[in-house]
């Protein structure tokens, strides 16, 4: 009720009219329907059970401004909101609009400190193994093709594929042996192929090509499969682990084609990643509390360095740029640093990566900071005054640019430390530095990184942490709802908002922040060892 009271209507119908009809009979009001989804994610509802709660519960009618008596909606009407909502590219509008009343009132503010992390979230779709993906592809396009052209299918179509693609892949059981798992490949493959050829033949309809599951067919077995042999000996053939697209390209389901499979830590999932950020200032001292004022979704595979910029983008629309900016290292880079101070006047906050060179942990008398850089002479002197005899500009693995100092072999075989300089037996010794203004930066984080007054400062970041799993706690965040990218982010701006109405409630009845846990044997209170 606090809500209510002190938010007042929060979405205004007006906003949503671009995706509503102006004729026929009224409809239901497109605000009230985007709090009802808003509502839905803070309680973890399915459309059904939200529907059933606007009908029955005093408190939803309350905070919707409906009277006792009001019937509700069937709960479909919710699906097409959402649909409008893509439809329309409405989808951010539910949580600017929220964002746009706490600025007003104050609860949100920009240039202060706000931090990011991201989750991983697992597409609603099932895991499958390679053998049953490219199965269930070409089952979902058979499906497809005999629900829209039963006469075109059944005229060509074998008996024996009935009992082959009849049931879902998951259905049985598949053979063990390697041998065996080939063959079934292979005639998946071939099965695929005949299939397609019947489609794209002159005598098929032309419309047949354009069904969302064929095309999803032909790019599967574009990516999955080749052909080998000539002539009518052709034979299809599974493509080999270094021939396979990139996994940002290759698509992993044929029920949800944004889903791309991702690697973080050592754990790899099916889906997308979502990147959170909140304000994090004092709640003391500015006596706000702390809310997300930005969601981002990716797929699995996009590194977080990559949507930094795009988040201050994001931020910069909304007026909510903050000073400064907590992230981990998987958001920073040197070429980060420097832009995002350069081109938003924001100070991302977050370790780099340490040097980890053989000498920078062993011989720290040889690491790269012991070399001195001449930049306008582009030579590098070493800690026993030799100079270097090649300066080479260009880029690293990572495609960043980097400059690769390499000292002569003749200069480095008779030095009595060259053990403790370089491991190499061949050649002098190298170095690889980023361009100048790129370097010293790094260089200066580093030292400051080891002082406890960074750390001290840098520990703000780990409040994320329980953002996120409020999140994951209360609205499942972890777990896509939908299939899409655009479904799944329209789920996380409706996962925002929610979280945002939950904390202001709490801020407002003055509900303390839970303490952080720990376990039982943690907080034994043991005398420490000698």
């Amino acid at each position: 009720m606090n809500v209510r009271d002190r938010l007042g209507p929060l979405f205004d119908d007006e906003v949503f009219r671009s995706a509503f009809g102006v004729r026929g009979r009224p409809g239901i009001s497109p605000g009230q329907l985007a709090l009802v989804s808003v509502l839905q994610f803070a309680e973890n509802l399915t459309d059904r059970q939200a529907a059933h709660a606007v009908r029955s519960r005093i408190d939803w009618k309350y905070l919707l401004g409906l009277e006792l008596s009001h019937t509700g909606f069937d709960f479909t009407v919710l699906t097409g909101f959402r649909d409008r909502l893509l439809a329309h590219d409405l989808e951010e509008t539910v949580l600017d609009m929220l964002l746009g009343r706490l600025t007003e009132l104050g609860l949100v503010v920009g240039r202060g400190r706000q931090r990011t992390d991201s989750t991983h979230v697992l597409a609603a779709v099932r895991s499958l193994n390679r053998l049953e993906f490219v199965g269930e592809t070409l089952r979902a396009a058979l499906e497809a093709l005999a629900a829209a052209s039963p006469e075109w299918l059944g005229g060509w179509m074998e008996p024996v594929w009935r009992q082959r693609y009849g049931v879902r892949t998951d259905a049985y059981r598949l053979p063990r042996a390697e041998d065996e798992r080939a063959a079934q490949a292979r005639q998946i493959g071939d099965d695929g192929y005949r299939l397609l050829e019947a489609v794209f033949s002159p005598a098929a309809p032309t419309w047949l090509r354009e069904i969302p599951a064929v095309e999803i067919l032909r790019a599967v077995w574009l990516q999955q499969y080749h052909r080998v042999g000539d002539g009518d000996e052709q034979t299809a053939s599974l493509r080999g682990k270094d021939d396979l697209p990139p996994s940002r390209d290759r698509i992993t389901s044929p029920y949800d084609t944004d889903s791309r499979y991702g690697m973080k830590r050592g754990m790899g999932w099916d889906g997308y990643k979502v990147h959170l950020s909140e304000t994090c200032d004092d709640t003391a001292e500015t006596g706000r509390p702390h809310l997300i004022t930005d969601v981002l979704t990716t797929d699995a595979t996009v590194n977080d360095a990559v949507v930094l910029d795009q988040i201050h983008n994001r931020l910069r629309d909304k007026d909510l740029l903050p000073a400064e900016h907590l992230v981990d290292a998987g958001y920073t880079s040197a070429e980060l640093l420097l832009e995002s101070q350069a081109e938003h006047g924001v100070a991302v906050v977050g370790p780099v990566r340490s040097n980890t060179t053989r000498q920078a942990n062993g011989h720290k008398d040889f690491s790269t900071e012991a070399f001195e850089i001449d930049w306008s002479g582009k030579q590098a002197t070493c800690p026993t005054g030799a100079t270097s005899k090649y300066w080479t500009e260009g880029f690293d693995s990572g495609k960043r640019p980097a400059i690769r100092i390499r000292f002569a072999t003749g200069t480095c075989a008779p030095c009595p430390v060259r053990d403790q300089c370089t491991s190499s037996h061949r050649y002098g010794r190298q170095l690889t530095i980023r361009p100048q203004e790129q370097n010293v930066l790094l260089e200066r984080v580093r030292a400051k990184q080891a002082t406890e007054e960074w750390k001290q400062r840098y520990a703000t970041r780990a409040g994320v942490e329980g953002t996120i799993h409020q999140a994951v706690a209360v609205t499942g965040v972890r777990r896509s709802r939908y299939t899409s990218l655009a479904k799944t982010h329209l789920a996380h701006i409706f996962t925002a908002a929610a979280v945002n109405l939950i904390r202001l409630d709490a801020w407002w009845n003055g509900t303390p922040l839970a303490p952080t846990r720990i376990s039982y044997v943690a907080g034994l209170d043991l005398p420490h060892a000698a």
